[in-house]
Formats: C-alpha cells, sequence, structure tokens
C-alpha cells in the first residue's frame, strides 16, 4: 500500500507502487525513495508514518514525522519548526545510543518539514499495560533499572525530554529492550539563563503530557528533575494501570494522590514518593540518585531473605542439635551471611523498639520527673541509686560522648542521652529514632538527613544545629531552644513544638502537618512557599 501524505486528501489510501495519488494526483515517492505505507499517529505538531527506503537494499522500514500544525497561525508555525529542528539536532547529537532511534534524515519538501529515523518495532509500554494489566513491583524495579542509564545520558548530553511517559517508551520485539522515543519536545540546558530576548513562541508554551508533567515544567521552567517526576508518575501507571487523569490530587499542594493504589515495600514507596515531590529540591536531582535508591532498595529486600534464611537454617540445626556457628566466637554467627543477618535483626529491633516509645505528651498529662533524672525513673532505682540490672548509670553511660560512641550505645538498645553534652558531634542519616535527648546540650550538632522521628528533645539546646530533611516527625520539642537552626526540608509533622523557640529558624520547605506550636512562634522562623503549614497547607 502507499499513502498519500497531503493532508487535504480525501483518500489517502493507494495501490502499492503507484507512482501518484488517484484521489488527488499528489506524488507518492517521497523524495523519490521514501514510500509511505500507514500512519502512526498523529500530534499536536507532526503527524508521524511508517515507510520503507526503496532506495536501499531489502528496502529497509523507517518512521517519517511530517510537520503538520493543528493551527495555520504564524506563530504556531515557528513554533512546530523549531520543535523539528530541534528533534533532529539532538537525535543527530545523542542518537547514536542503542536505546535512543537513530536520525536517518532531516529535509525541507514542498515547504514542509520532514524527519526520518529509525523504525522501532514492537509496542509500547503503555499499550503493554492496556493489552497484560499492571506491572509487579519487582517488574517495575527492573523497568527503572533499564530506562534510567538512558535517561542519564540524555541529561549527560545536556538534553531534557520533556515527554517521559509509557506511550513514549518501546519494548523492541527484537531484543526486549526499551527504547525512549519522541524528543520532539526536548529541551537544552543552557549554561546561561535565557534573557527577555531570547523569548520567543516556543519558550511561551508549555510543553509535555498533562498529568506527567511537574509543575515547574508547565509553568515553562523546565530542569532535569523534571524527567525524574514524569518517570515516577509513569510508573504509577506501570504498577496500578491508571493515568494520572484517573488519580485524584490534592487541591491544596496539587500532589498526586497514588499510595492508596500502589502495593509495594515501604521502601520502594519512599523511594516513589521523592521521585514525585511537587518541590524540585525534595525531588531527586539526577537519574543517577534514583538508580542508587532503586539499588539500595533491593539489597535491603536480598538482605532481609538472606537474614530469614539464615534464621531457618539456625532453627533447622537447633532441631536436629547441630551448630552452624563457628568455635570459639563466643556466640557470634561465622559466616559472612549470619553475621549480616544479625546486623540487619538488630536494626529490625531497633525500629520495633523505636515505635513503641511515645513521648508523654502524647499520653495525656506530660510528666517531666523521669526525663529531668535522665529517664533512669521509668527503668527503676533501687535504694543504692543504681538500675535494676545492677550497674551504675553514670559510669555505664558518659555524660560526654563522641558520634561514635553514641551510635554504638543505640546500637546496643540504649535510648537515653539526657543532660549529655552532644555538641558540634556530627551524625548526618544517624537512625536515633525514639531517642531521649531531654536538656541535652546540641548546639552545631550536624543530623542532616537523620531519622529522629519520636525522639525527645524537651528542654535541649539545638542553637544553630544542621536537621535539614531530618526526620522528625513526633518529635517532642517543647522548650527546645532552636535559635538559628537548619530545618529546611525536615519533616515535623505531628510534632510537639510549643514554647520552643523559633527565632531565625529556618523552616523552608519543612513539613509542619500537624504540628502544634502557634503563629507566633512560626512568624519568628524563616518561611517559604516551600513550607507545609500544621493546617497541611503551603505558605503560598
Amino acid at each position: 500500500m502507499s499513502y498519500c501524505l497531503n493532508p487535504a486528501c480525501q483518500n489517502p489510501q493507494n495501490l502499492t507502487h503507484t507512482e501518484l495519488c488517484q484521489a488527488c494526483g499528489s506524488k507518492l515517492l517521497l523524495r523519490d525513495r521514501y514510500r509511505i505505507i500507514q500512519a502512526l499517529g498523529q500530534g499536536g505538531f507532526g503527524a508521524t508514518f511508517l515507510a520503507v527506503n526503496e532506495s536501499l537494499p531489502g528496502q529497509p522500514s523507517c518512521v517519517i514525522k511530517q510537520l503538520r500544525p493543528n493551527a495555520n497561525a504564524p506563530h504556531v508555525m515557528d513554533m512546530a519548526r523549531e520543535l523539528f529542528k530541534r528533534e533532529a539536532e539532538t537525535l543527530g547529537r545523542i542518537g547514536t545510543h542503542p536505546q535512543i532511534p537513530s536520525l536517518l534524515d532531516y529535509f525541507e519538501e514542498n515547504e514542509t518539514f520532514f524527519l526520518v529515523q529509525e523504525y522501532v518495532s514492537g509496542s509500547t509500554l503503555q499499550q503493554e499495560v492496556k493489552r497484560d494489566g499492571p506491572l509487579s513491583e519487582l517488574q517495575v524495579k527492573r523497568f527503572l533499572g533499564e530506562i534510567l542509564p538512558v535517561l542519564d545520558y540524555i541529561h549527560q548530553n545536556r538534553v531534557i525530554h520533556r515527554d517521559i511517559k509509557p506511550a513514549n517508551m518501546i519494548r523492541r520485539a527484537q531484543d526486549q529492550k526499551l527504547v525512549l522515543i519522541d524528543f520532539g519536545a526536548v529541551k537544552y540546558q543552557n549554561a546561561q539563563q535565557s534573557t527577555a530576548s531570547d523569548q520567543t513562541a516556543l519558550t511561551s508554551y508549555a510543553i509535555g503530557t498533562p498529568g506527567f508533567a511537574p509543575p515547574e515544567q508547565m509553568s515553562m521552567r523546565p530542569v532535569p528533575a523534571s524527567d525524574i517526576y514524569a518517570l515516577g508518575v509513569s510508573c504509577i501507571y506501570l504498577i496500578t494501570g491508571k493515568s494520572p487523569k484517573e488519580l485524584d490530587y490534592d487541591p491544596t499542594t496539587g500532589e498526586l494522590i497514588w499510595e492508596k493504589h500502589v502495593h509495594a515495600s515501604p521502601q520502594f514507596i519512599k523511594v516513589l514518593a521523592k521521585m514525585l515531590e511537587i518541590s524540585v529540591k525534595q525531588r531527586y536531582k539526577t537519574a543517577q540518585e534514583v538508580y542508587h535508591a532503586v539499588d539500595l532498595v533491593d539489597h535491603v529486600d536480598a538482605l532481609a531473605e538472606g537474614m530469614n534464611n539464615v534464621e531457618a537454617r539456625n532453627s533447622a540445626a537447633a532441631r536436629k542439635g547441630t551448630d552452624f556457628r563457628g568455635p570459639d566466637t563466643g556466640g557470634t554467627p561465622s559466616s559472612p551471611a549470619a553475621r549480616l543477618a544479625m546486623q540487619i535483626r538488630t536494626r529490625q529491633q531497633t525500629r520495633i523498639d523505636s515505635s513503641t516509645f511515645q513521648p508523654s505528651w502524647s499520653r495525656g498529662r506530660m510528666v517531666d520527673s523521669g526525663r529531668l533524672s535522665g529517664g533512669i525513673a521509668s527503668r527503676g532505682r533501687n535504694s543504692a541509686g543504681r538500675t535494676k540490672d545492677g550497674g551504675d548509670e553514670k559510669k555505664k553511660l558518659p555524660t560526654w560522648l563522641d558520634a561514635e560512641g553514641l551510635q554504638n550505645y543505640y546500637i546496643k538498645g540504649k535510648r537515653d542521652f539526657a543532660s549529655h553534652d552532644l555538641r558540634s558531634l556530627s551524625l548526618p542519616k544517624a537512625n536515633l529514632a525514639g531517642a531521649n535527648f531531654h536538656q541535652s546540650n546540641l548546639g552545631k550538632i550536624n543530623l542532616q538527613g537523620a531519622n529522629l522521628h519520636n525522639a525527645d528533645f524537651g528542654r535541649a539546646s539545638l542553637t544553630n544545629a544542621n536537621l535539614r530533611d531530618a526526620n522528625l516527625s513526633k518529635a517532642y520539642l517543647s522548650y527546645a531552644d532552636l535559635e538559628g537552626a537548619d530545618l529546611r526540608g525536615a519533616d515535623l509533622s505531628g510534632a510537639y513544638l510549643l514554647n520552643a523557640n523559633l527565632r531565625g529558624t529556618n523552616l523552608c520547605g519543612a513539613n509542619l502537618s500537624g504540628a502544634r506550636l502557634t503563629e507566633e512562634q512560626l512568624a519568628m522562623a524563616r518561611t517559604n512557599f516551600l513550607t507545609v503549614r500544621p493546617n497541611g497547607k503551603r505558605s503560598w
């Protein structure tokens, strides 16, 4: 079959090897070599066709894009022409990647622009989901493992795709590899910002697919992380089978409500959540960051499975009266897998222990006596002032601790660090959930990215502390001194902050939803439009 490219043709289908269209008389052999076989689809600026190149042996297939805007206004034509030019330049520059279609030709004929590229035979991921149903968590992880290196490649070439979605990813029938297509909406990252004189009809047009494109992209300010957001939405589609228009949005924040539809591990859900952050600052910045995060989830799952296997073997050995531990190990597993399993088990138990900790304000009447004595009262003392286990608390836990010592005590199950001098310690990303820091001096401490869920900082000094991106959800911070502390991006949801000193505290991008504090306190701190206030609304 020969297909006519004349948009006004009433009957574009013709017999094979016909030279002229039988309906409108247009020439059917484009540039004396490309014969159009069928129409594949049409977008806002162009139509796509399947063709064969009759000038080459074997007449290989190719895809031809024809500039065909939906409107004839001059500025729309300029916009479409610029998009076509960009796609050709992009494919010419980065199309050597095995998972990106190669540019074969680019020309103008009869005042119409044409772009010829490699034909990729296969089904799009959108077609696969409609045909076979949603993917499992493992399948989505494998998808990310395959597409993220491609995304990293184009970002390394200073290109933002701007239209990442399942319909633009084809699983090539030849080798089952994913191929990223449709570079018509790309944007180059310039070393210098555009000036007013650089603005054209193109830059004033929001490029991208609604629902997949993040807010900053629809506001004509795309960044590489915009592709990360679109990839996150694509993952939600793959794992649920629901397009963005089928999901609800939070009317206050504009965030996609997807968690209730996704059945996946908590670790993977956290990765998806960070990919889908409305705030660019909180989102993954690069494809490599996402890749490493997904890889870490896989390792955690594999290690947990290994732990279960070791426990099963040890249980079986105990029933048989055998022991898999080496000689003179003092009860410590000798194999690396067994030791790793024990470490994971310890961490899991730590999380269980910390989850049962509740600040006194969440239980009703606040009782400070136990905290003021370093929490000893909660465990009980005998008449000699010793703990029930018979040891002297001061000897067991020195008043001053270094970072390593504190973490070692925590791993061993100690949670009481009340009234301690912990100034200037460096504990980034430390897990100290449920710990008691009541009345401790933590001035200038570095707890960036740390897990401090349910921790007690009542009456503690946190002046100039680094708490960026820390998890302080449900933390107790009553009467804490947070003057000059950096809490940008911190999670303070459900935290108790009444009577805390927030003078000069940086709360830009912090999440304070459900937190207990007054408007007067909040007015003393630094906030911005990304700060989520106690009522759940952003500070617009």
